[in-house]
């Protein structure tokens, strides 16, 4: 099989779909890798590095869309791609498809076979290739909202962790999967007050057993949320619903409950946010401020930390994509359960049941391409 694998072009994104040691491993099992120039470079991975892998180089991403039966990228296609993608082409990347309708439509007239990391779903409902990039979003919420605490960034002027004889701040995490834990981690170590809510009372459990004793857990509702905000300096939002739009727990007037300067930073954005106020950002212009409250909601978290982002997303992503490879799409899904949930839209048809209810489109049973 030819893989392609494109420049990204999103704003700030500096990830790569595969490194220069995946490259081989798929090189090693006789398909070719064609890699678009300066792909790497953002995350650290020069040009003579694939070459020395045993890929080809394209002078431009048209060059790969073109050539290219199955395209590896990071995250979903922007406009100026579209148009690039063709009938019957594998597209395996993160979609997001719930959150943006445009999208949804492009790849639809494609023709194209979108397979999407963020449903791609084991038996035990985990998420495999959604939860390296959470994590590192879930770590870096904390650092970011840490940053933007600061007075001249418009927040409340508190340092997180405080200082001995000042209360560090308290620090409110909206979701206790994977993109919470993790933000909890970071925020209990750098000595913030942690709040996890979630409505799953054995995860809870779980997590009051293993987390350090300046993490508490208490049980979602809005009616709880409303209270915890007034005291709270640093809200997290990590909610996920696969495939489908995250649910709206910090509603617009809340906000004006909150003490000014409060930081939120809603992680699920690429899903559509579970702050209503959430519009999605970039790196270059992170925040916003509504009624006095600093809104980040940058929709590439990952991307500004791209040489950890990539290698944790390759080694999760290649053993799937060495499988599509070998056996193609439509084999690879007959046998394997986990990327059957990731095929979202074959051939302009939605086979994803959340996408299609997102946007009154038609849906249709995957198993009728399989």
């Amino acid at each position: 099989m030819i893989i392609g694998v494109p420049k990204e072009i999103k704003n700030n994104e500096n990830r790569v779909a595969l490194t220069p040691a995946g490259t081989q491993e798929l090189i090693k099992r006789g398909h070719r890798v064609l890699v678009q120039k300066t792909a790497g470079v953002g995350s650290g991975f020069s040009d003579e590095e694939y070459v020395s892998a045993g890929a080809k180089l394209a002078a431009d991403a048209a060059e790969v869309f073109g050539a290219a039966e199955m395209i590896i990228k990071v995250k979903e296609p922007v406009e100026p791609e579209y148009k690039l993608i063709r009938k019957d082409q594998l597209v395996f990347t993160y979609f997001h498809f719930a959150s943006y309708e445009p999208l949804a439509k492009a790849m639809i007239a494609s023709g194209a076979v979108c397979l999407a990391y963020e449903t791609v779903e084991r038996a035990d409902g985990s998420l495999p290739l959604l939860i390296p990039m959470s994590e590192v979003a879930g770590r870096m919420s904390i650092q970011e909202g840490a940053k933007y605490l600061e007075k001249p960034l418009k927040g409340r002027g508190i340092l997180l962790g405080g200082v001995p004889g000042v209360h560090p701040a308290r620090v409110l995490i909206l979701g206790g999967g994977v993109v919470g834990t993790n933000a909890a981690k970071i925020a209990a170590g750098m000595g913030a007050d942690v709040t996890i809510m979630d409505v799953n009372i054995d995860r809870l459990r779980y997590l009051d057993d293993v987390m350090p004793t300046n993490v508490r857990t208490l049980v979602s509702s809005e009616y709880a949320i409303r209270a915890i905000i007034k005291e709270t300096d640093l809200i997290i939002g990590g909610v996920l619903i696969p495939g489908a739009k995250a649910p709206k727990l910090i509603t617009r007037d809340m906000l004006k409950t909150m003490r000014p300067g409060t930081v939120l930073v809603d992680v699920a954005v690429d899903q559509g946010g579970c702050i209503e106020t959430c519009r999605p950002t970039t790196h270059e212009d992170p925040t916003y401020v509504i009624d006095d409250i600093v809104h980040y909601c940058v929709a590439n978290m990952p991307g500004a930390v791209p040489y950890t982002s990539t290698l944790a997303l390759t080694n999760a992503t290649l053993p799937y994509a060495i499988k599509l490879a070998n056996m193609g799409w439509k084999r690879a899904a007959q046998e394997n359960a986990d990327l059957r949930d990731g095929l979202n839209v074959i051939n302009g048809e939605v086979v994803y049941k959340a996408v299609a209810d997102a946007f009154s489109l038609p849906y249709t049973d995957v198993m009728k391409f399989l």
